[in-house]
């Protein structure tokens, strides 16, 4: 279980020592492409919980969610 951890760590360090040599244009140019699939993994999630829900219901469920994250971003 150890040598999970210990691998998992040297994961993320990898991904942050990776993320900080990133020149910033590039991370201007990935950031909207990283929001929009998360958006795309949220509206699969509300179509999962709430199978029922059209399109549009599902953008104003994603919209609150949204919403809901930057409250709580301010919050900090």
């Amino acid at each position: 279980m150890e040598q999970i951890k210990e691998l998992a760590d040297d994961i993320y360090r990898d991904r942050v020592l990776r993320a900080r040599a990133t020149p910033a244009e590039e991370k201007l140019v990935v950031g909207p492409r990283i929001f929009e699939r998360v958006c795309r993994i949220m509206a699969d999630g509300i179509r999962h919980q709430f199978p029922e829900a059209d399109a549009a219901r599902v953008r104003e469920i994603l919209r609150q969610r949204l919403q809901i994250a930057r409250k709580l971003e301010g919050a900090r």
